[in-house]
């Protein structure tokens, strides 16, 4: 049982939250909080597994400042910032203050437990940015390079049989290769994998691939 701390100043926002997670099994909300400062004393009293902060809470303890301090007190706590701002410099400065996830509010709601689970796992935004390198490559811990072509195929529809003849290799080894991404990704199914790669943009980067690419590749 995954167990997380929500805090938001929006009610609306707040609730919402609370019903997406609610719908994942293994997760179990033990505090809600409106403000930084409440946020902070919640974890001190409940030591949840995750704390989804909302970035930009108004007051003296930001969202950003919450997640700075947590991950300095109480670093076994995995910190989630959700955000409505999803350009590189909010992301890269949610990595800097100490959030181990960054999740833009525009999730699907069936998306959100799920990336509370990774961020728990360390599969998801484990890192932050590195200056010299950017994109979804850098920011998935484990996966191979391999993992991640594999990953990206599935997300834009391929066939096992389609993403074999693309890597030339056989279906079993597509096969074995996808239980890797499973247990990495913290997922359970192809379905699952494939929602989170689309969330990530990685079935741009695929089409893209393929823009350089003559031949053509059936879909499943």
């Amino acid at each position: 049982m995954v167990r997380v701390l929500i805090a938001d100043d929006h009610q609306l926002t707040l609730e919402a939250v609370k019903a997406a997670l609610l719908e994942t099994r293994g997760i179990k909300i033990v505090a809600e909080a409106s403000s930084g400062r409440q946020a902070l004393a919640a974890v001190a009293r409940c030591r949840p597994d995750a704390a989804l902060i909302d970035m930009h809470m108004p007051g003296a303890i930001d969202g950003l400042t919450c997640a700075e301090r947590i991950r300095k007190t109480y670093p076994e706590v995995r910190v989630a910032i959700i955000s409505g701002f999803t350009d590189e410099a909010s992301v890269r400065m949610a990595f800097r203050r100490g959030a181990h996830a960054f999740i833009s509010k525009g999730v699907d709601p069936r998306d959100l437990g799920p990336a509370v689970r990774q961020c728990v796992s360390g599969t998801v935004f484990h890192a932050p940015f590195d200056d010299a390198s950017s994109g979804i490559d850098g920011l998935v811990e484990g996966l191979t390079e391999r993992e991640m072509t594999v990953l990206k195929a599935v997300a834009a529809g391929l066939s096992n049989q389609a993403v074999g003849k693309r890597l030339w290799v056989t279906e079993h080894t597509v096969k074995f290769h996808l239980t890797n991404i499973y247990r990495k990704l913290n997922v359970s199914n192809r379905t699952e994998a494939a929602r989170w790669a689309q969330m990530h943009g990685l079935v741009e980067d695929l089409v893209a691939d393929d823009a350089l690419e003559s031949a053509g590749l059936a879909v499943a």
